[in-house]
């Protein structure tokens, strides 16, 4: 069945071993998110519990199912993910549109998904199979990428837009993706907000990252810069998201600084 509206979610943050201290007494953290593949269901951490006793939600973020590849399915990953829904109660588990494996070999990346009618083909027949497998839905987030495969029949905002119409799955945006991806391919981040079917926003990804040589890496690594919370305010502009986390997997900062940037996106939403 359909669901028709997503959960509110508010303003989170990206939940990490090495922050957990942290996310427990960072004010205001209505969310947080977790590496699916990084739990085991039915051990949480004691700082997940603490969490999930207080009320906040926690959202499973896989990074390995690999969805947009030409490889079956893998049942035992997707199976794990839902056995972590299951364990912290989630409302929605998220993955990517790309694959990370291909002909027997793991390219440690999520690599993006040509953008034809045939890698579509694909794409949408191995979300459905996934589906049949979570007990929850599921929201697809897109990627940042170094190349473009050529051959593109579809931007990457109708590309979307038609695995949306296709499996009724969810979108989690990630503005920094956008913002990487136009400063490094040239695409248009206004082209894909206006494409892409904003009443099935799930909730959107901020981070940060860093320009090197005139290449720019979405490092998560780095402080959000203004050009990413300026397409998260073009995106407000024209729906209200149910959800905006921080994203932060490396030199993590002190709090004041997390929290810093956590006031910076509720100024943005409001």
């Amino acid at each position: 069945m359909r669901t028709v509206t997503a959960p509110h979610l508010g303003v989170g943050i990206g939940w990490r071993p090495e922050i957990d201290l942290t996310v427990e007494r960072l004010p205001g953290v209505d969310f947080v998110e977790v590496v699916a593949e990084n739990l085991h269901p039915g051990e949480l951490p004691e700082s997940l519990r603490l969490l999930a006793e207080r009320g906040l939600p926690i959202l499973p973020h896989a990074v390995s199912l690999s969805l947009g590849g030409a490889d079956p399915v893998d049942a035992a990953r997707v199976e794990h993910l839902a056995a972590v829904a299951e364990t912290v109660r989630a409302p929605l588990v998220s993955d990517h549109v790309c694959f990370v494996r291909a002909g027997g070999l793991d390219a440690g990346h999520l690599m993006p998904v040509p953008r034809t009618r045939e890698a579509l083909e694909v794409l949408v027949a191995n979300v459905k199979q996934a589906q049949r497998l979570l007990p929850v839905p599921l929201a697809l987030e897109n990627v940042a990428a170094l190349l473009d495969w050529p051959g593109a029949e579809l931007t990457e905002g109708q590309f979307l837009a038609e695995l949306v119409e296709r499996t009724d799955c969810w979108l989690l945006v990630d503005v920094a993706n956008l913002h990487a991806n136009a400063r490094n391919l040239g695409t248009d981040p206004v082209e894909f907000l206006t494409a892409i079917p904003l009443e099935r926003l799930a909730y959107v990804h901020v981070a940060g990252g860093v320009e090197r040589e005139g290449l720019y890496h979405d490092t998560h690594a780095h402080a959000v810069q203004h050009e990413v919370l300026d397409l998260l305010g073009e995106l407000c502009s024209r729906t209200k998201p149910p959800g905006v986390l921080l994203e932060r997997d490396d030199e993590y900062p002190t709090d004041e600084e997390l929290a810093a940037e956590l006031t910076a996106i509720r100024e943005v939403l409001s």
